[in-house]
Parts: C-alpha cells; sequence; structure tokens
C-alpha cells in the first residue's frame, strides 16, 4: 500500500515536471482588486521578468520577496528588470495578502494564482517558486530560497541583460538550502 502511494506520488511530480512549459501561457490570474487578467497581457516582453510565487503562511517566500523588495530599485535601474508577485493563496488567506503587501511595503504588481493553474502549468510544485522571463521565454526557474539565492540570481540577471543567450537553466532547491 505504501509503495503505491509513493509511485503515486512520483508520478503526479513527474507528469507536473513533464506539462512544464519552455514559454509563459495565457494563464488567467486575478489582481488584488479582483479584476481578472492575463499574465501574457501584464509581462512586458522587453523586460526581464521575474514570476515569484508566494503565499502568506509561507516564511521562506516572504523573506525572499523582502530580499528581493531591497534590491528592486537597483534591479530596475541597472538591469530593466520586473517583478510580479503572485499568491497562492486560497480564497480564505486571500484577504491577508493586501494588507501584508501594504506592510511590507513591496513595490511590485501582486496577483493571485488561487487555483495554482500558471503555478502548476510553469511546473511549479512547492513554494517559493521562482520563474525568469524575457521575451515570454522561460530563462530559469527555482524552487525553494535560501539566504543568498538573491544575489545568484542577480549574477544570471546580469549576464541576460548583457545579451547572454541562456539555455533555460533550472535549479531545484529545497527551502532548507538543500539541492
Amino acid at each position: 500500500m505504501k509503495l503505491a502511494k509513493l509511485l503515486m506520488l512520483i508520478c503526479c511530480f513527474a507528469a507536473t515536471t513533464a506539462m512544464a512549459q519552455d514559454n509563459l501561457p495565457a494563464t488567467a490570474l486575478k489582481t488584488l482588486g479582483g479584476e481578472k487578467v492575463l499574465i501574457t497581457d501584464i509581462v512586458d516582453n522587453d523586460k526581464i521578468t521575474i514570476l515569484s510565487f508566494w503565499a502568506t503562511w509561507c516564511k521562506p517566500c516572504k523573506l525572499e520577496l523582502d530580499n528581493f523588495a531591497d534590491l528592486y530599485p537597483d534591479w530596475q535601474d541597472d538591469y530593466d528588470v520586473e517583478i510580479i508577485a503572485i499568491t497562492i493563496d486560497d480564497a480564505r488567506q486571500l484577504r491577508k495578502v493586501k494588507p501584508m503587501v501594504d506592510t511590507k511595503q513591496w513595490e511590485y504588481t501582486v496577483l493571485s494564482d488561487i487555483n495554482r493553474d500558471l503555478h502548476k502549468a510553469l511546473g511549479g510544485v512547492d513554494i517559493p517558486y521562482t520563474v525568469v522571463l524575457k521575451g515570454g521565454e522561460i530563462l530559469y526557474t527555482h524552487s525553494g530560497y535560501k539566504l543568498g539565492d538573491e544575489e545568484e540570481l542577480e549574477e544570471k540577471i546580469k549576464g541576460w541583460a548583457n545579451g547572454e543567450i541562456p539555455k533555460k537553466e533550472a535549479a531545484n532547491t529545497s527551502s532548507d538550502g538543500k539541492k
């Protein structure tokens, strides 16, 4: 019985990974005001865009977004980066998002993916989950967060901003930093 459950879990993970896309899918999300938007209409294809999937109950997510907030003005000036924070909080928890964002004074766009449609389509299994795009193409994905990940990400962004053409990279790290 335990073996069957383990095999089922492995199959689900493999199916999610196999369904991950190389390009940004036109998925409907909501603004914190409840307005329906397509992510492809929000993302500026001329900019390097970071999609950061998070939730109000996820401490590593909030730490990552706090550290991104400290670097964001420089990243905008130096590399023309845009950050979009996408909460996966459910309908009940969603009411906590706007007050938290206001308190933390995060200056990036915050959207909601209650059903995790975009999160799953991009290969997300857990959070925090970071996806970097340019021109609608996925350049990099990363699961988990540990202090210093933002510096590693900045080195990659610097290269992409200077015209380096990357192969899609994936870094799967748990929130405790294990790879």
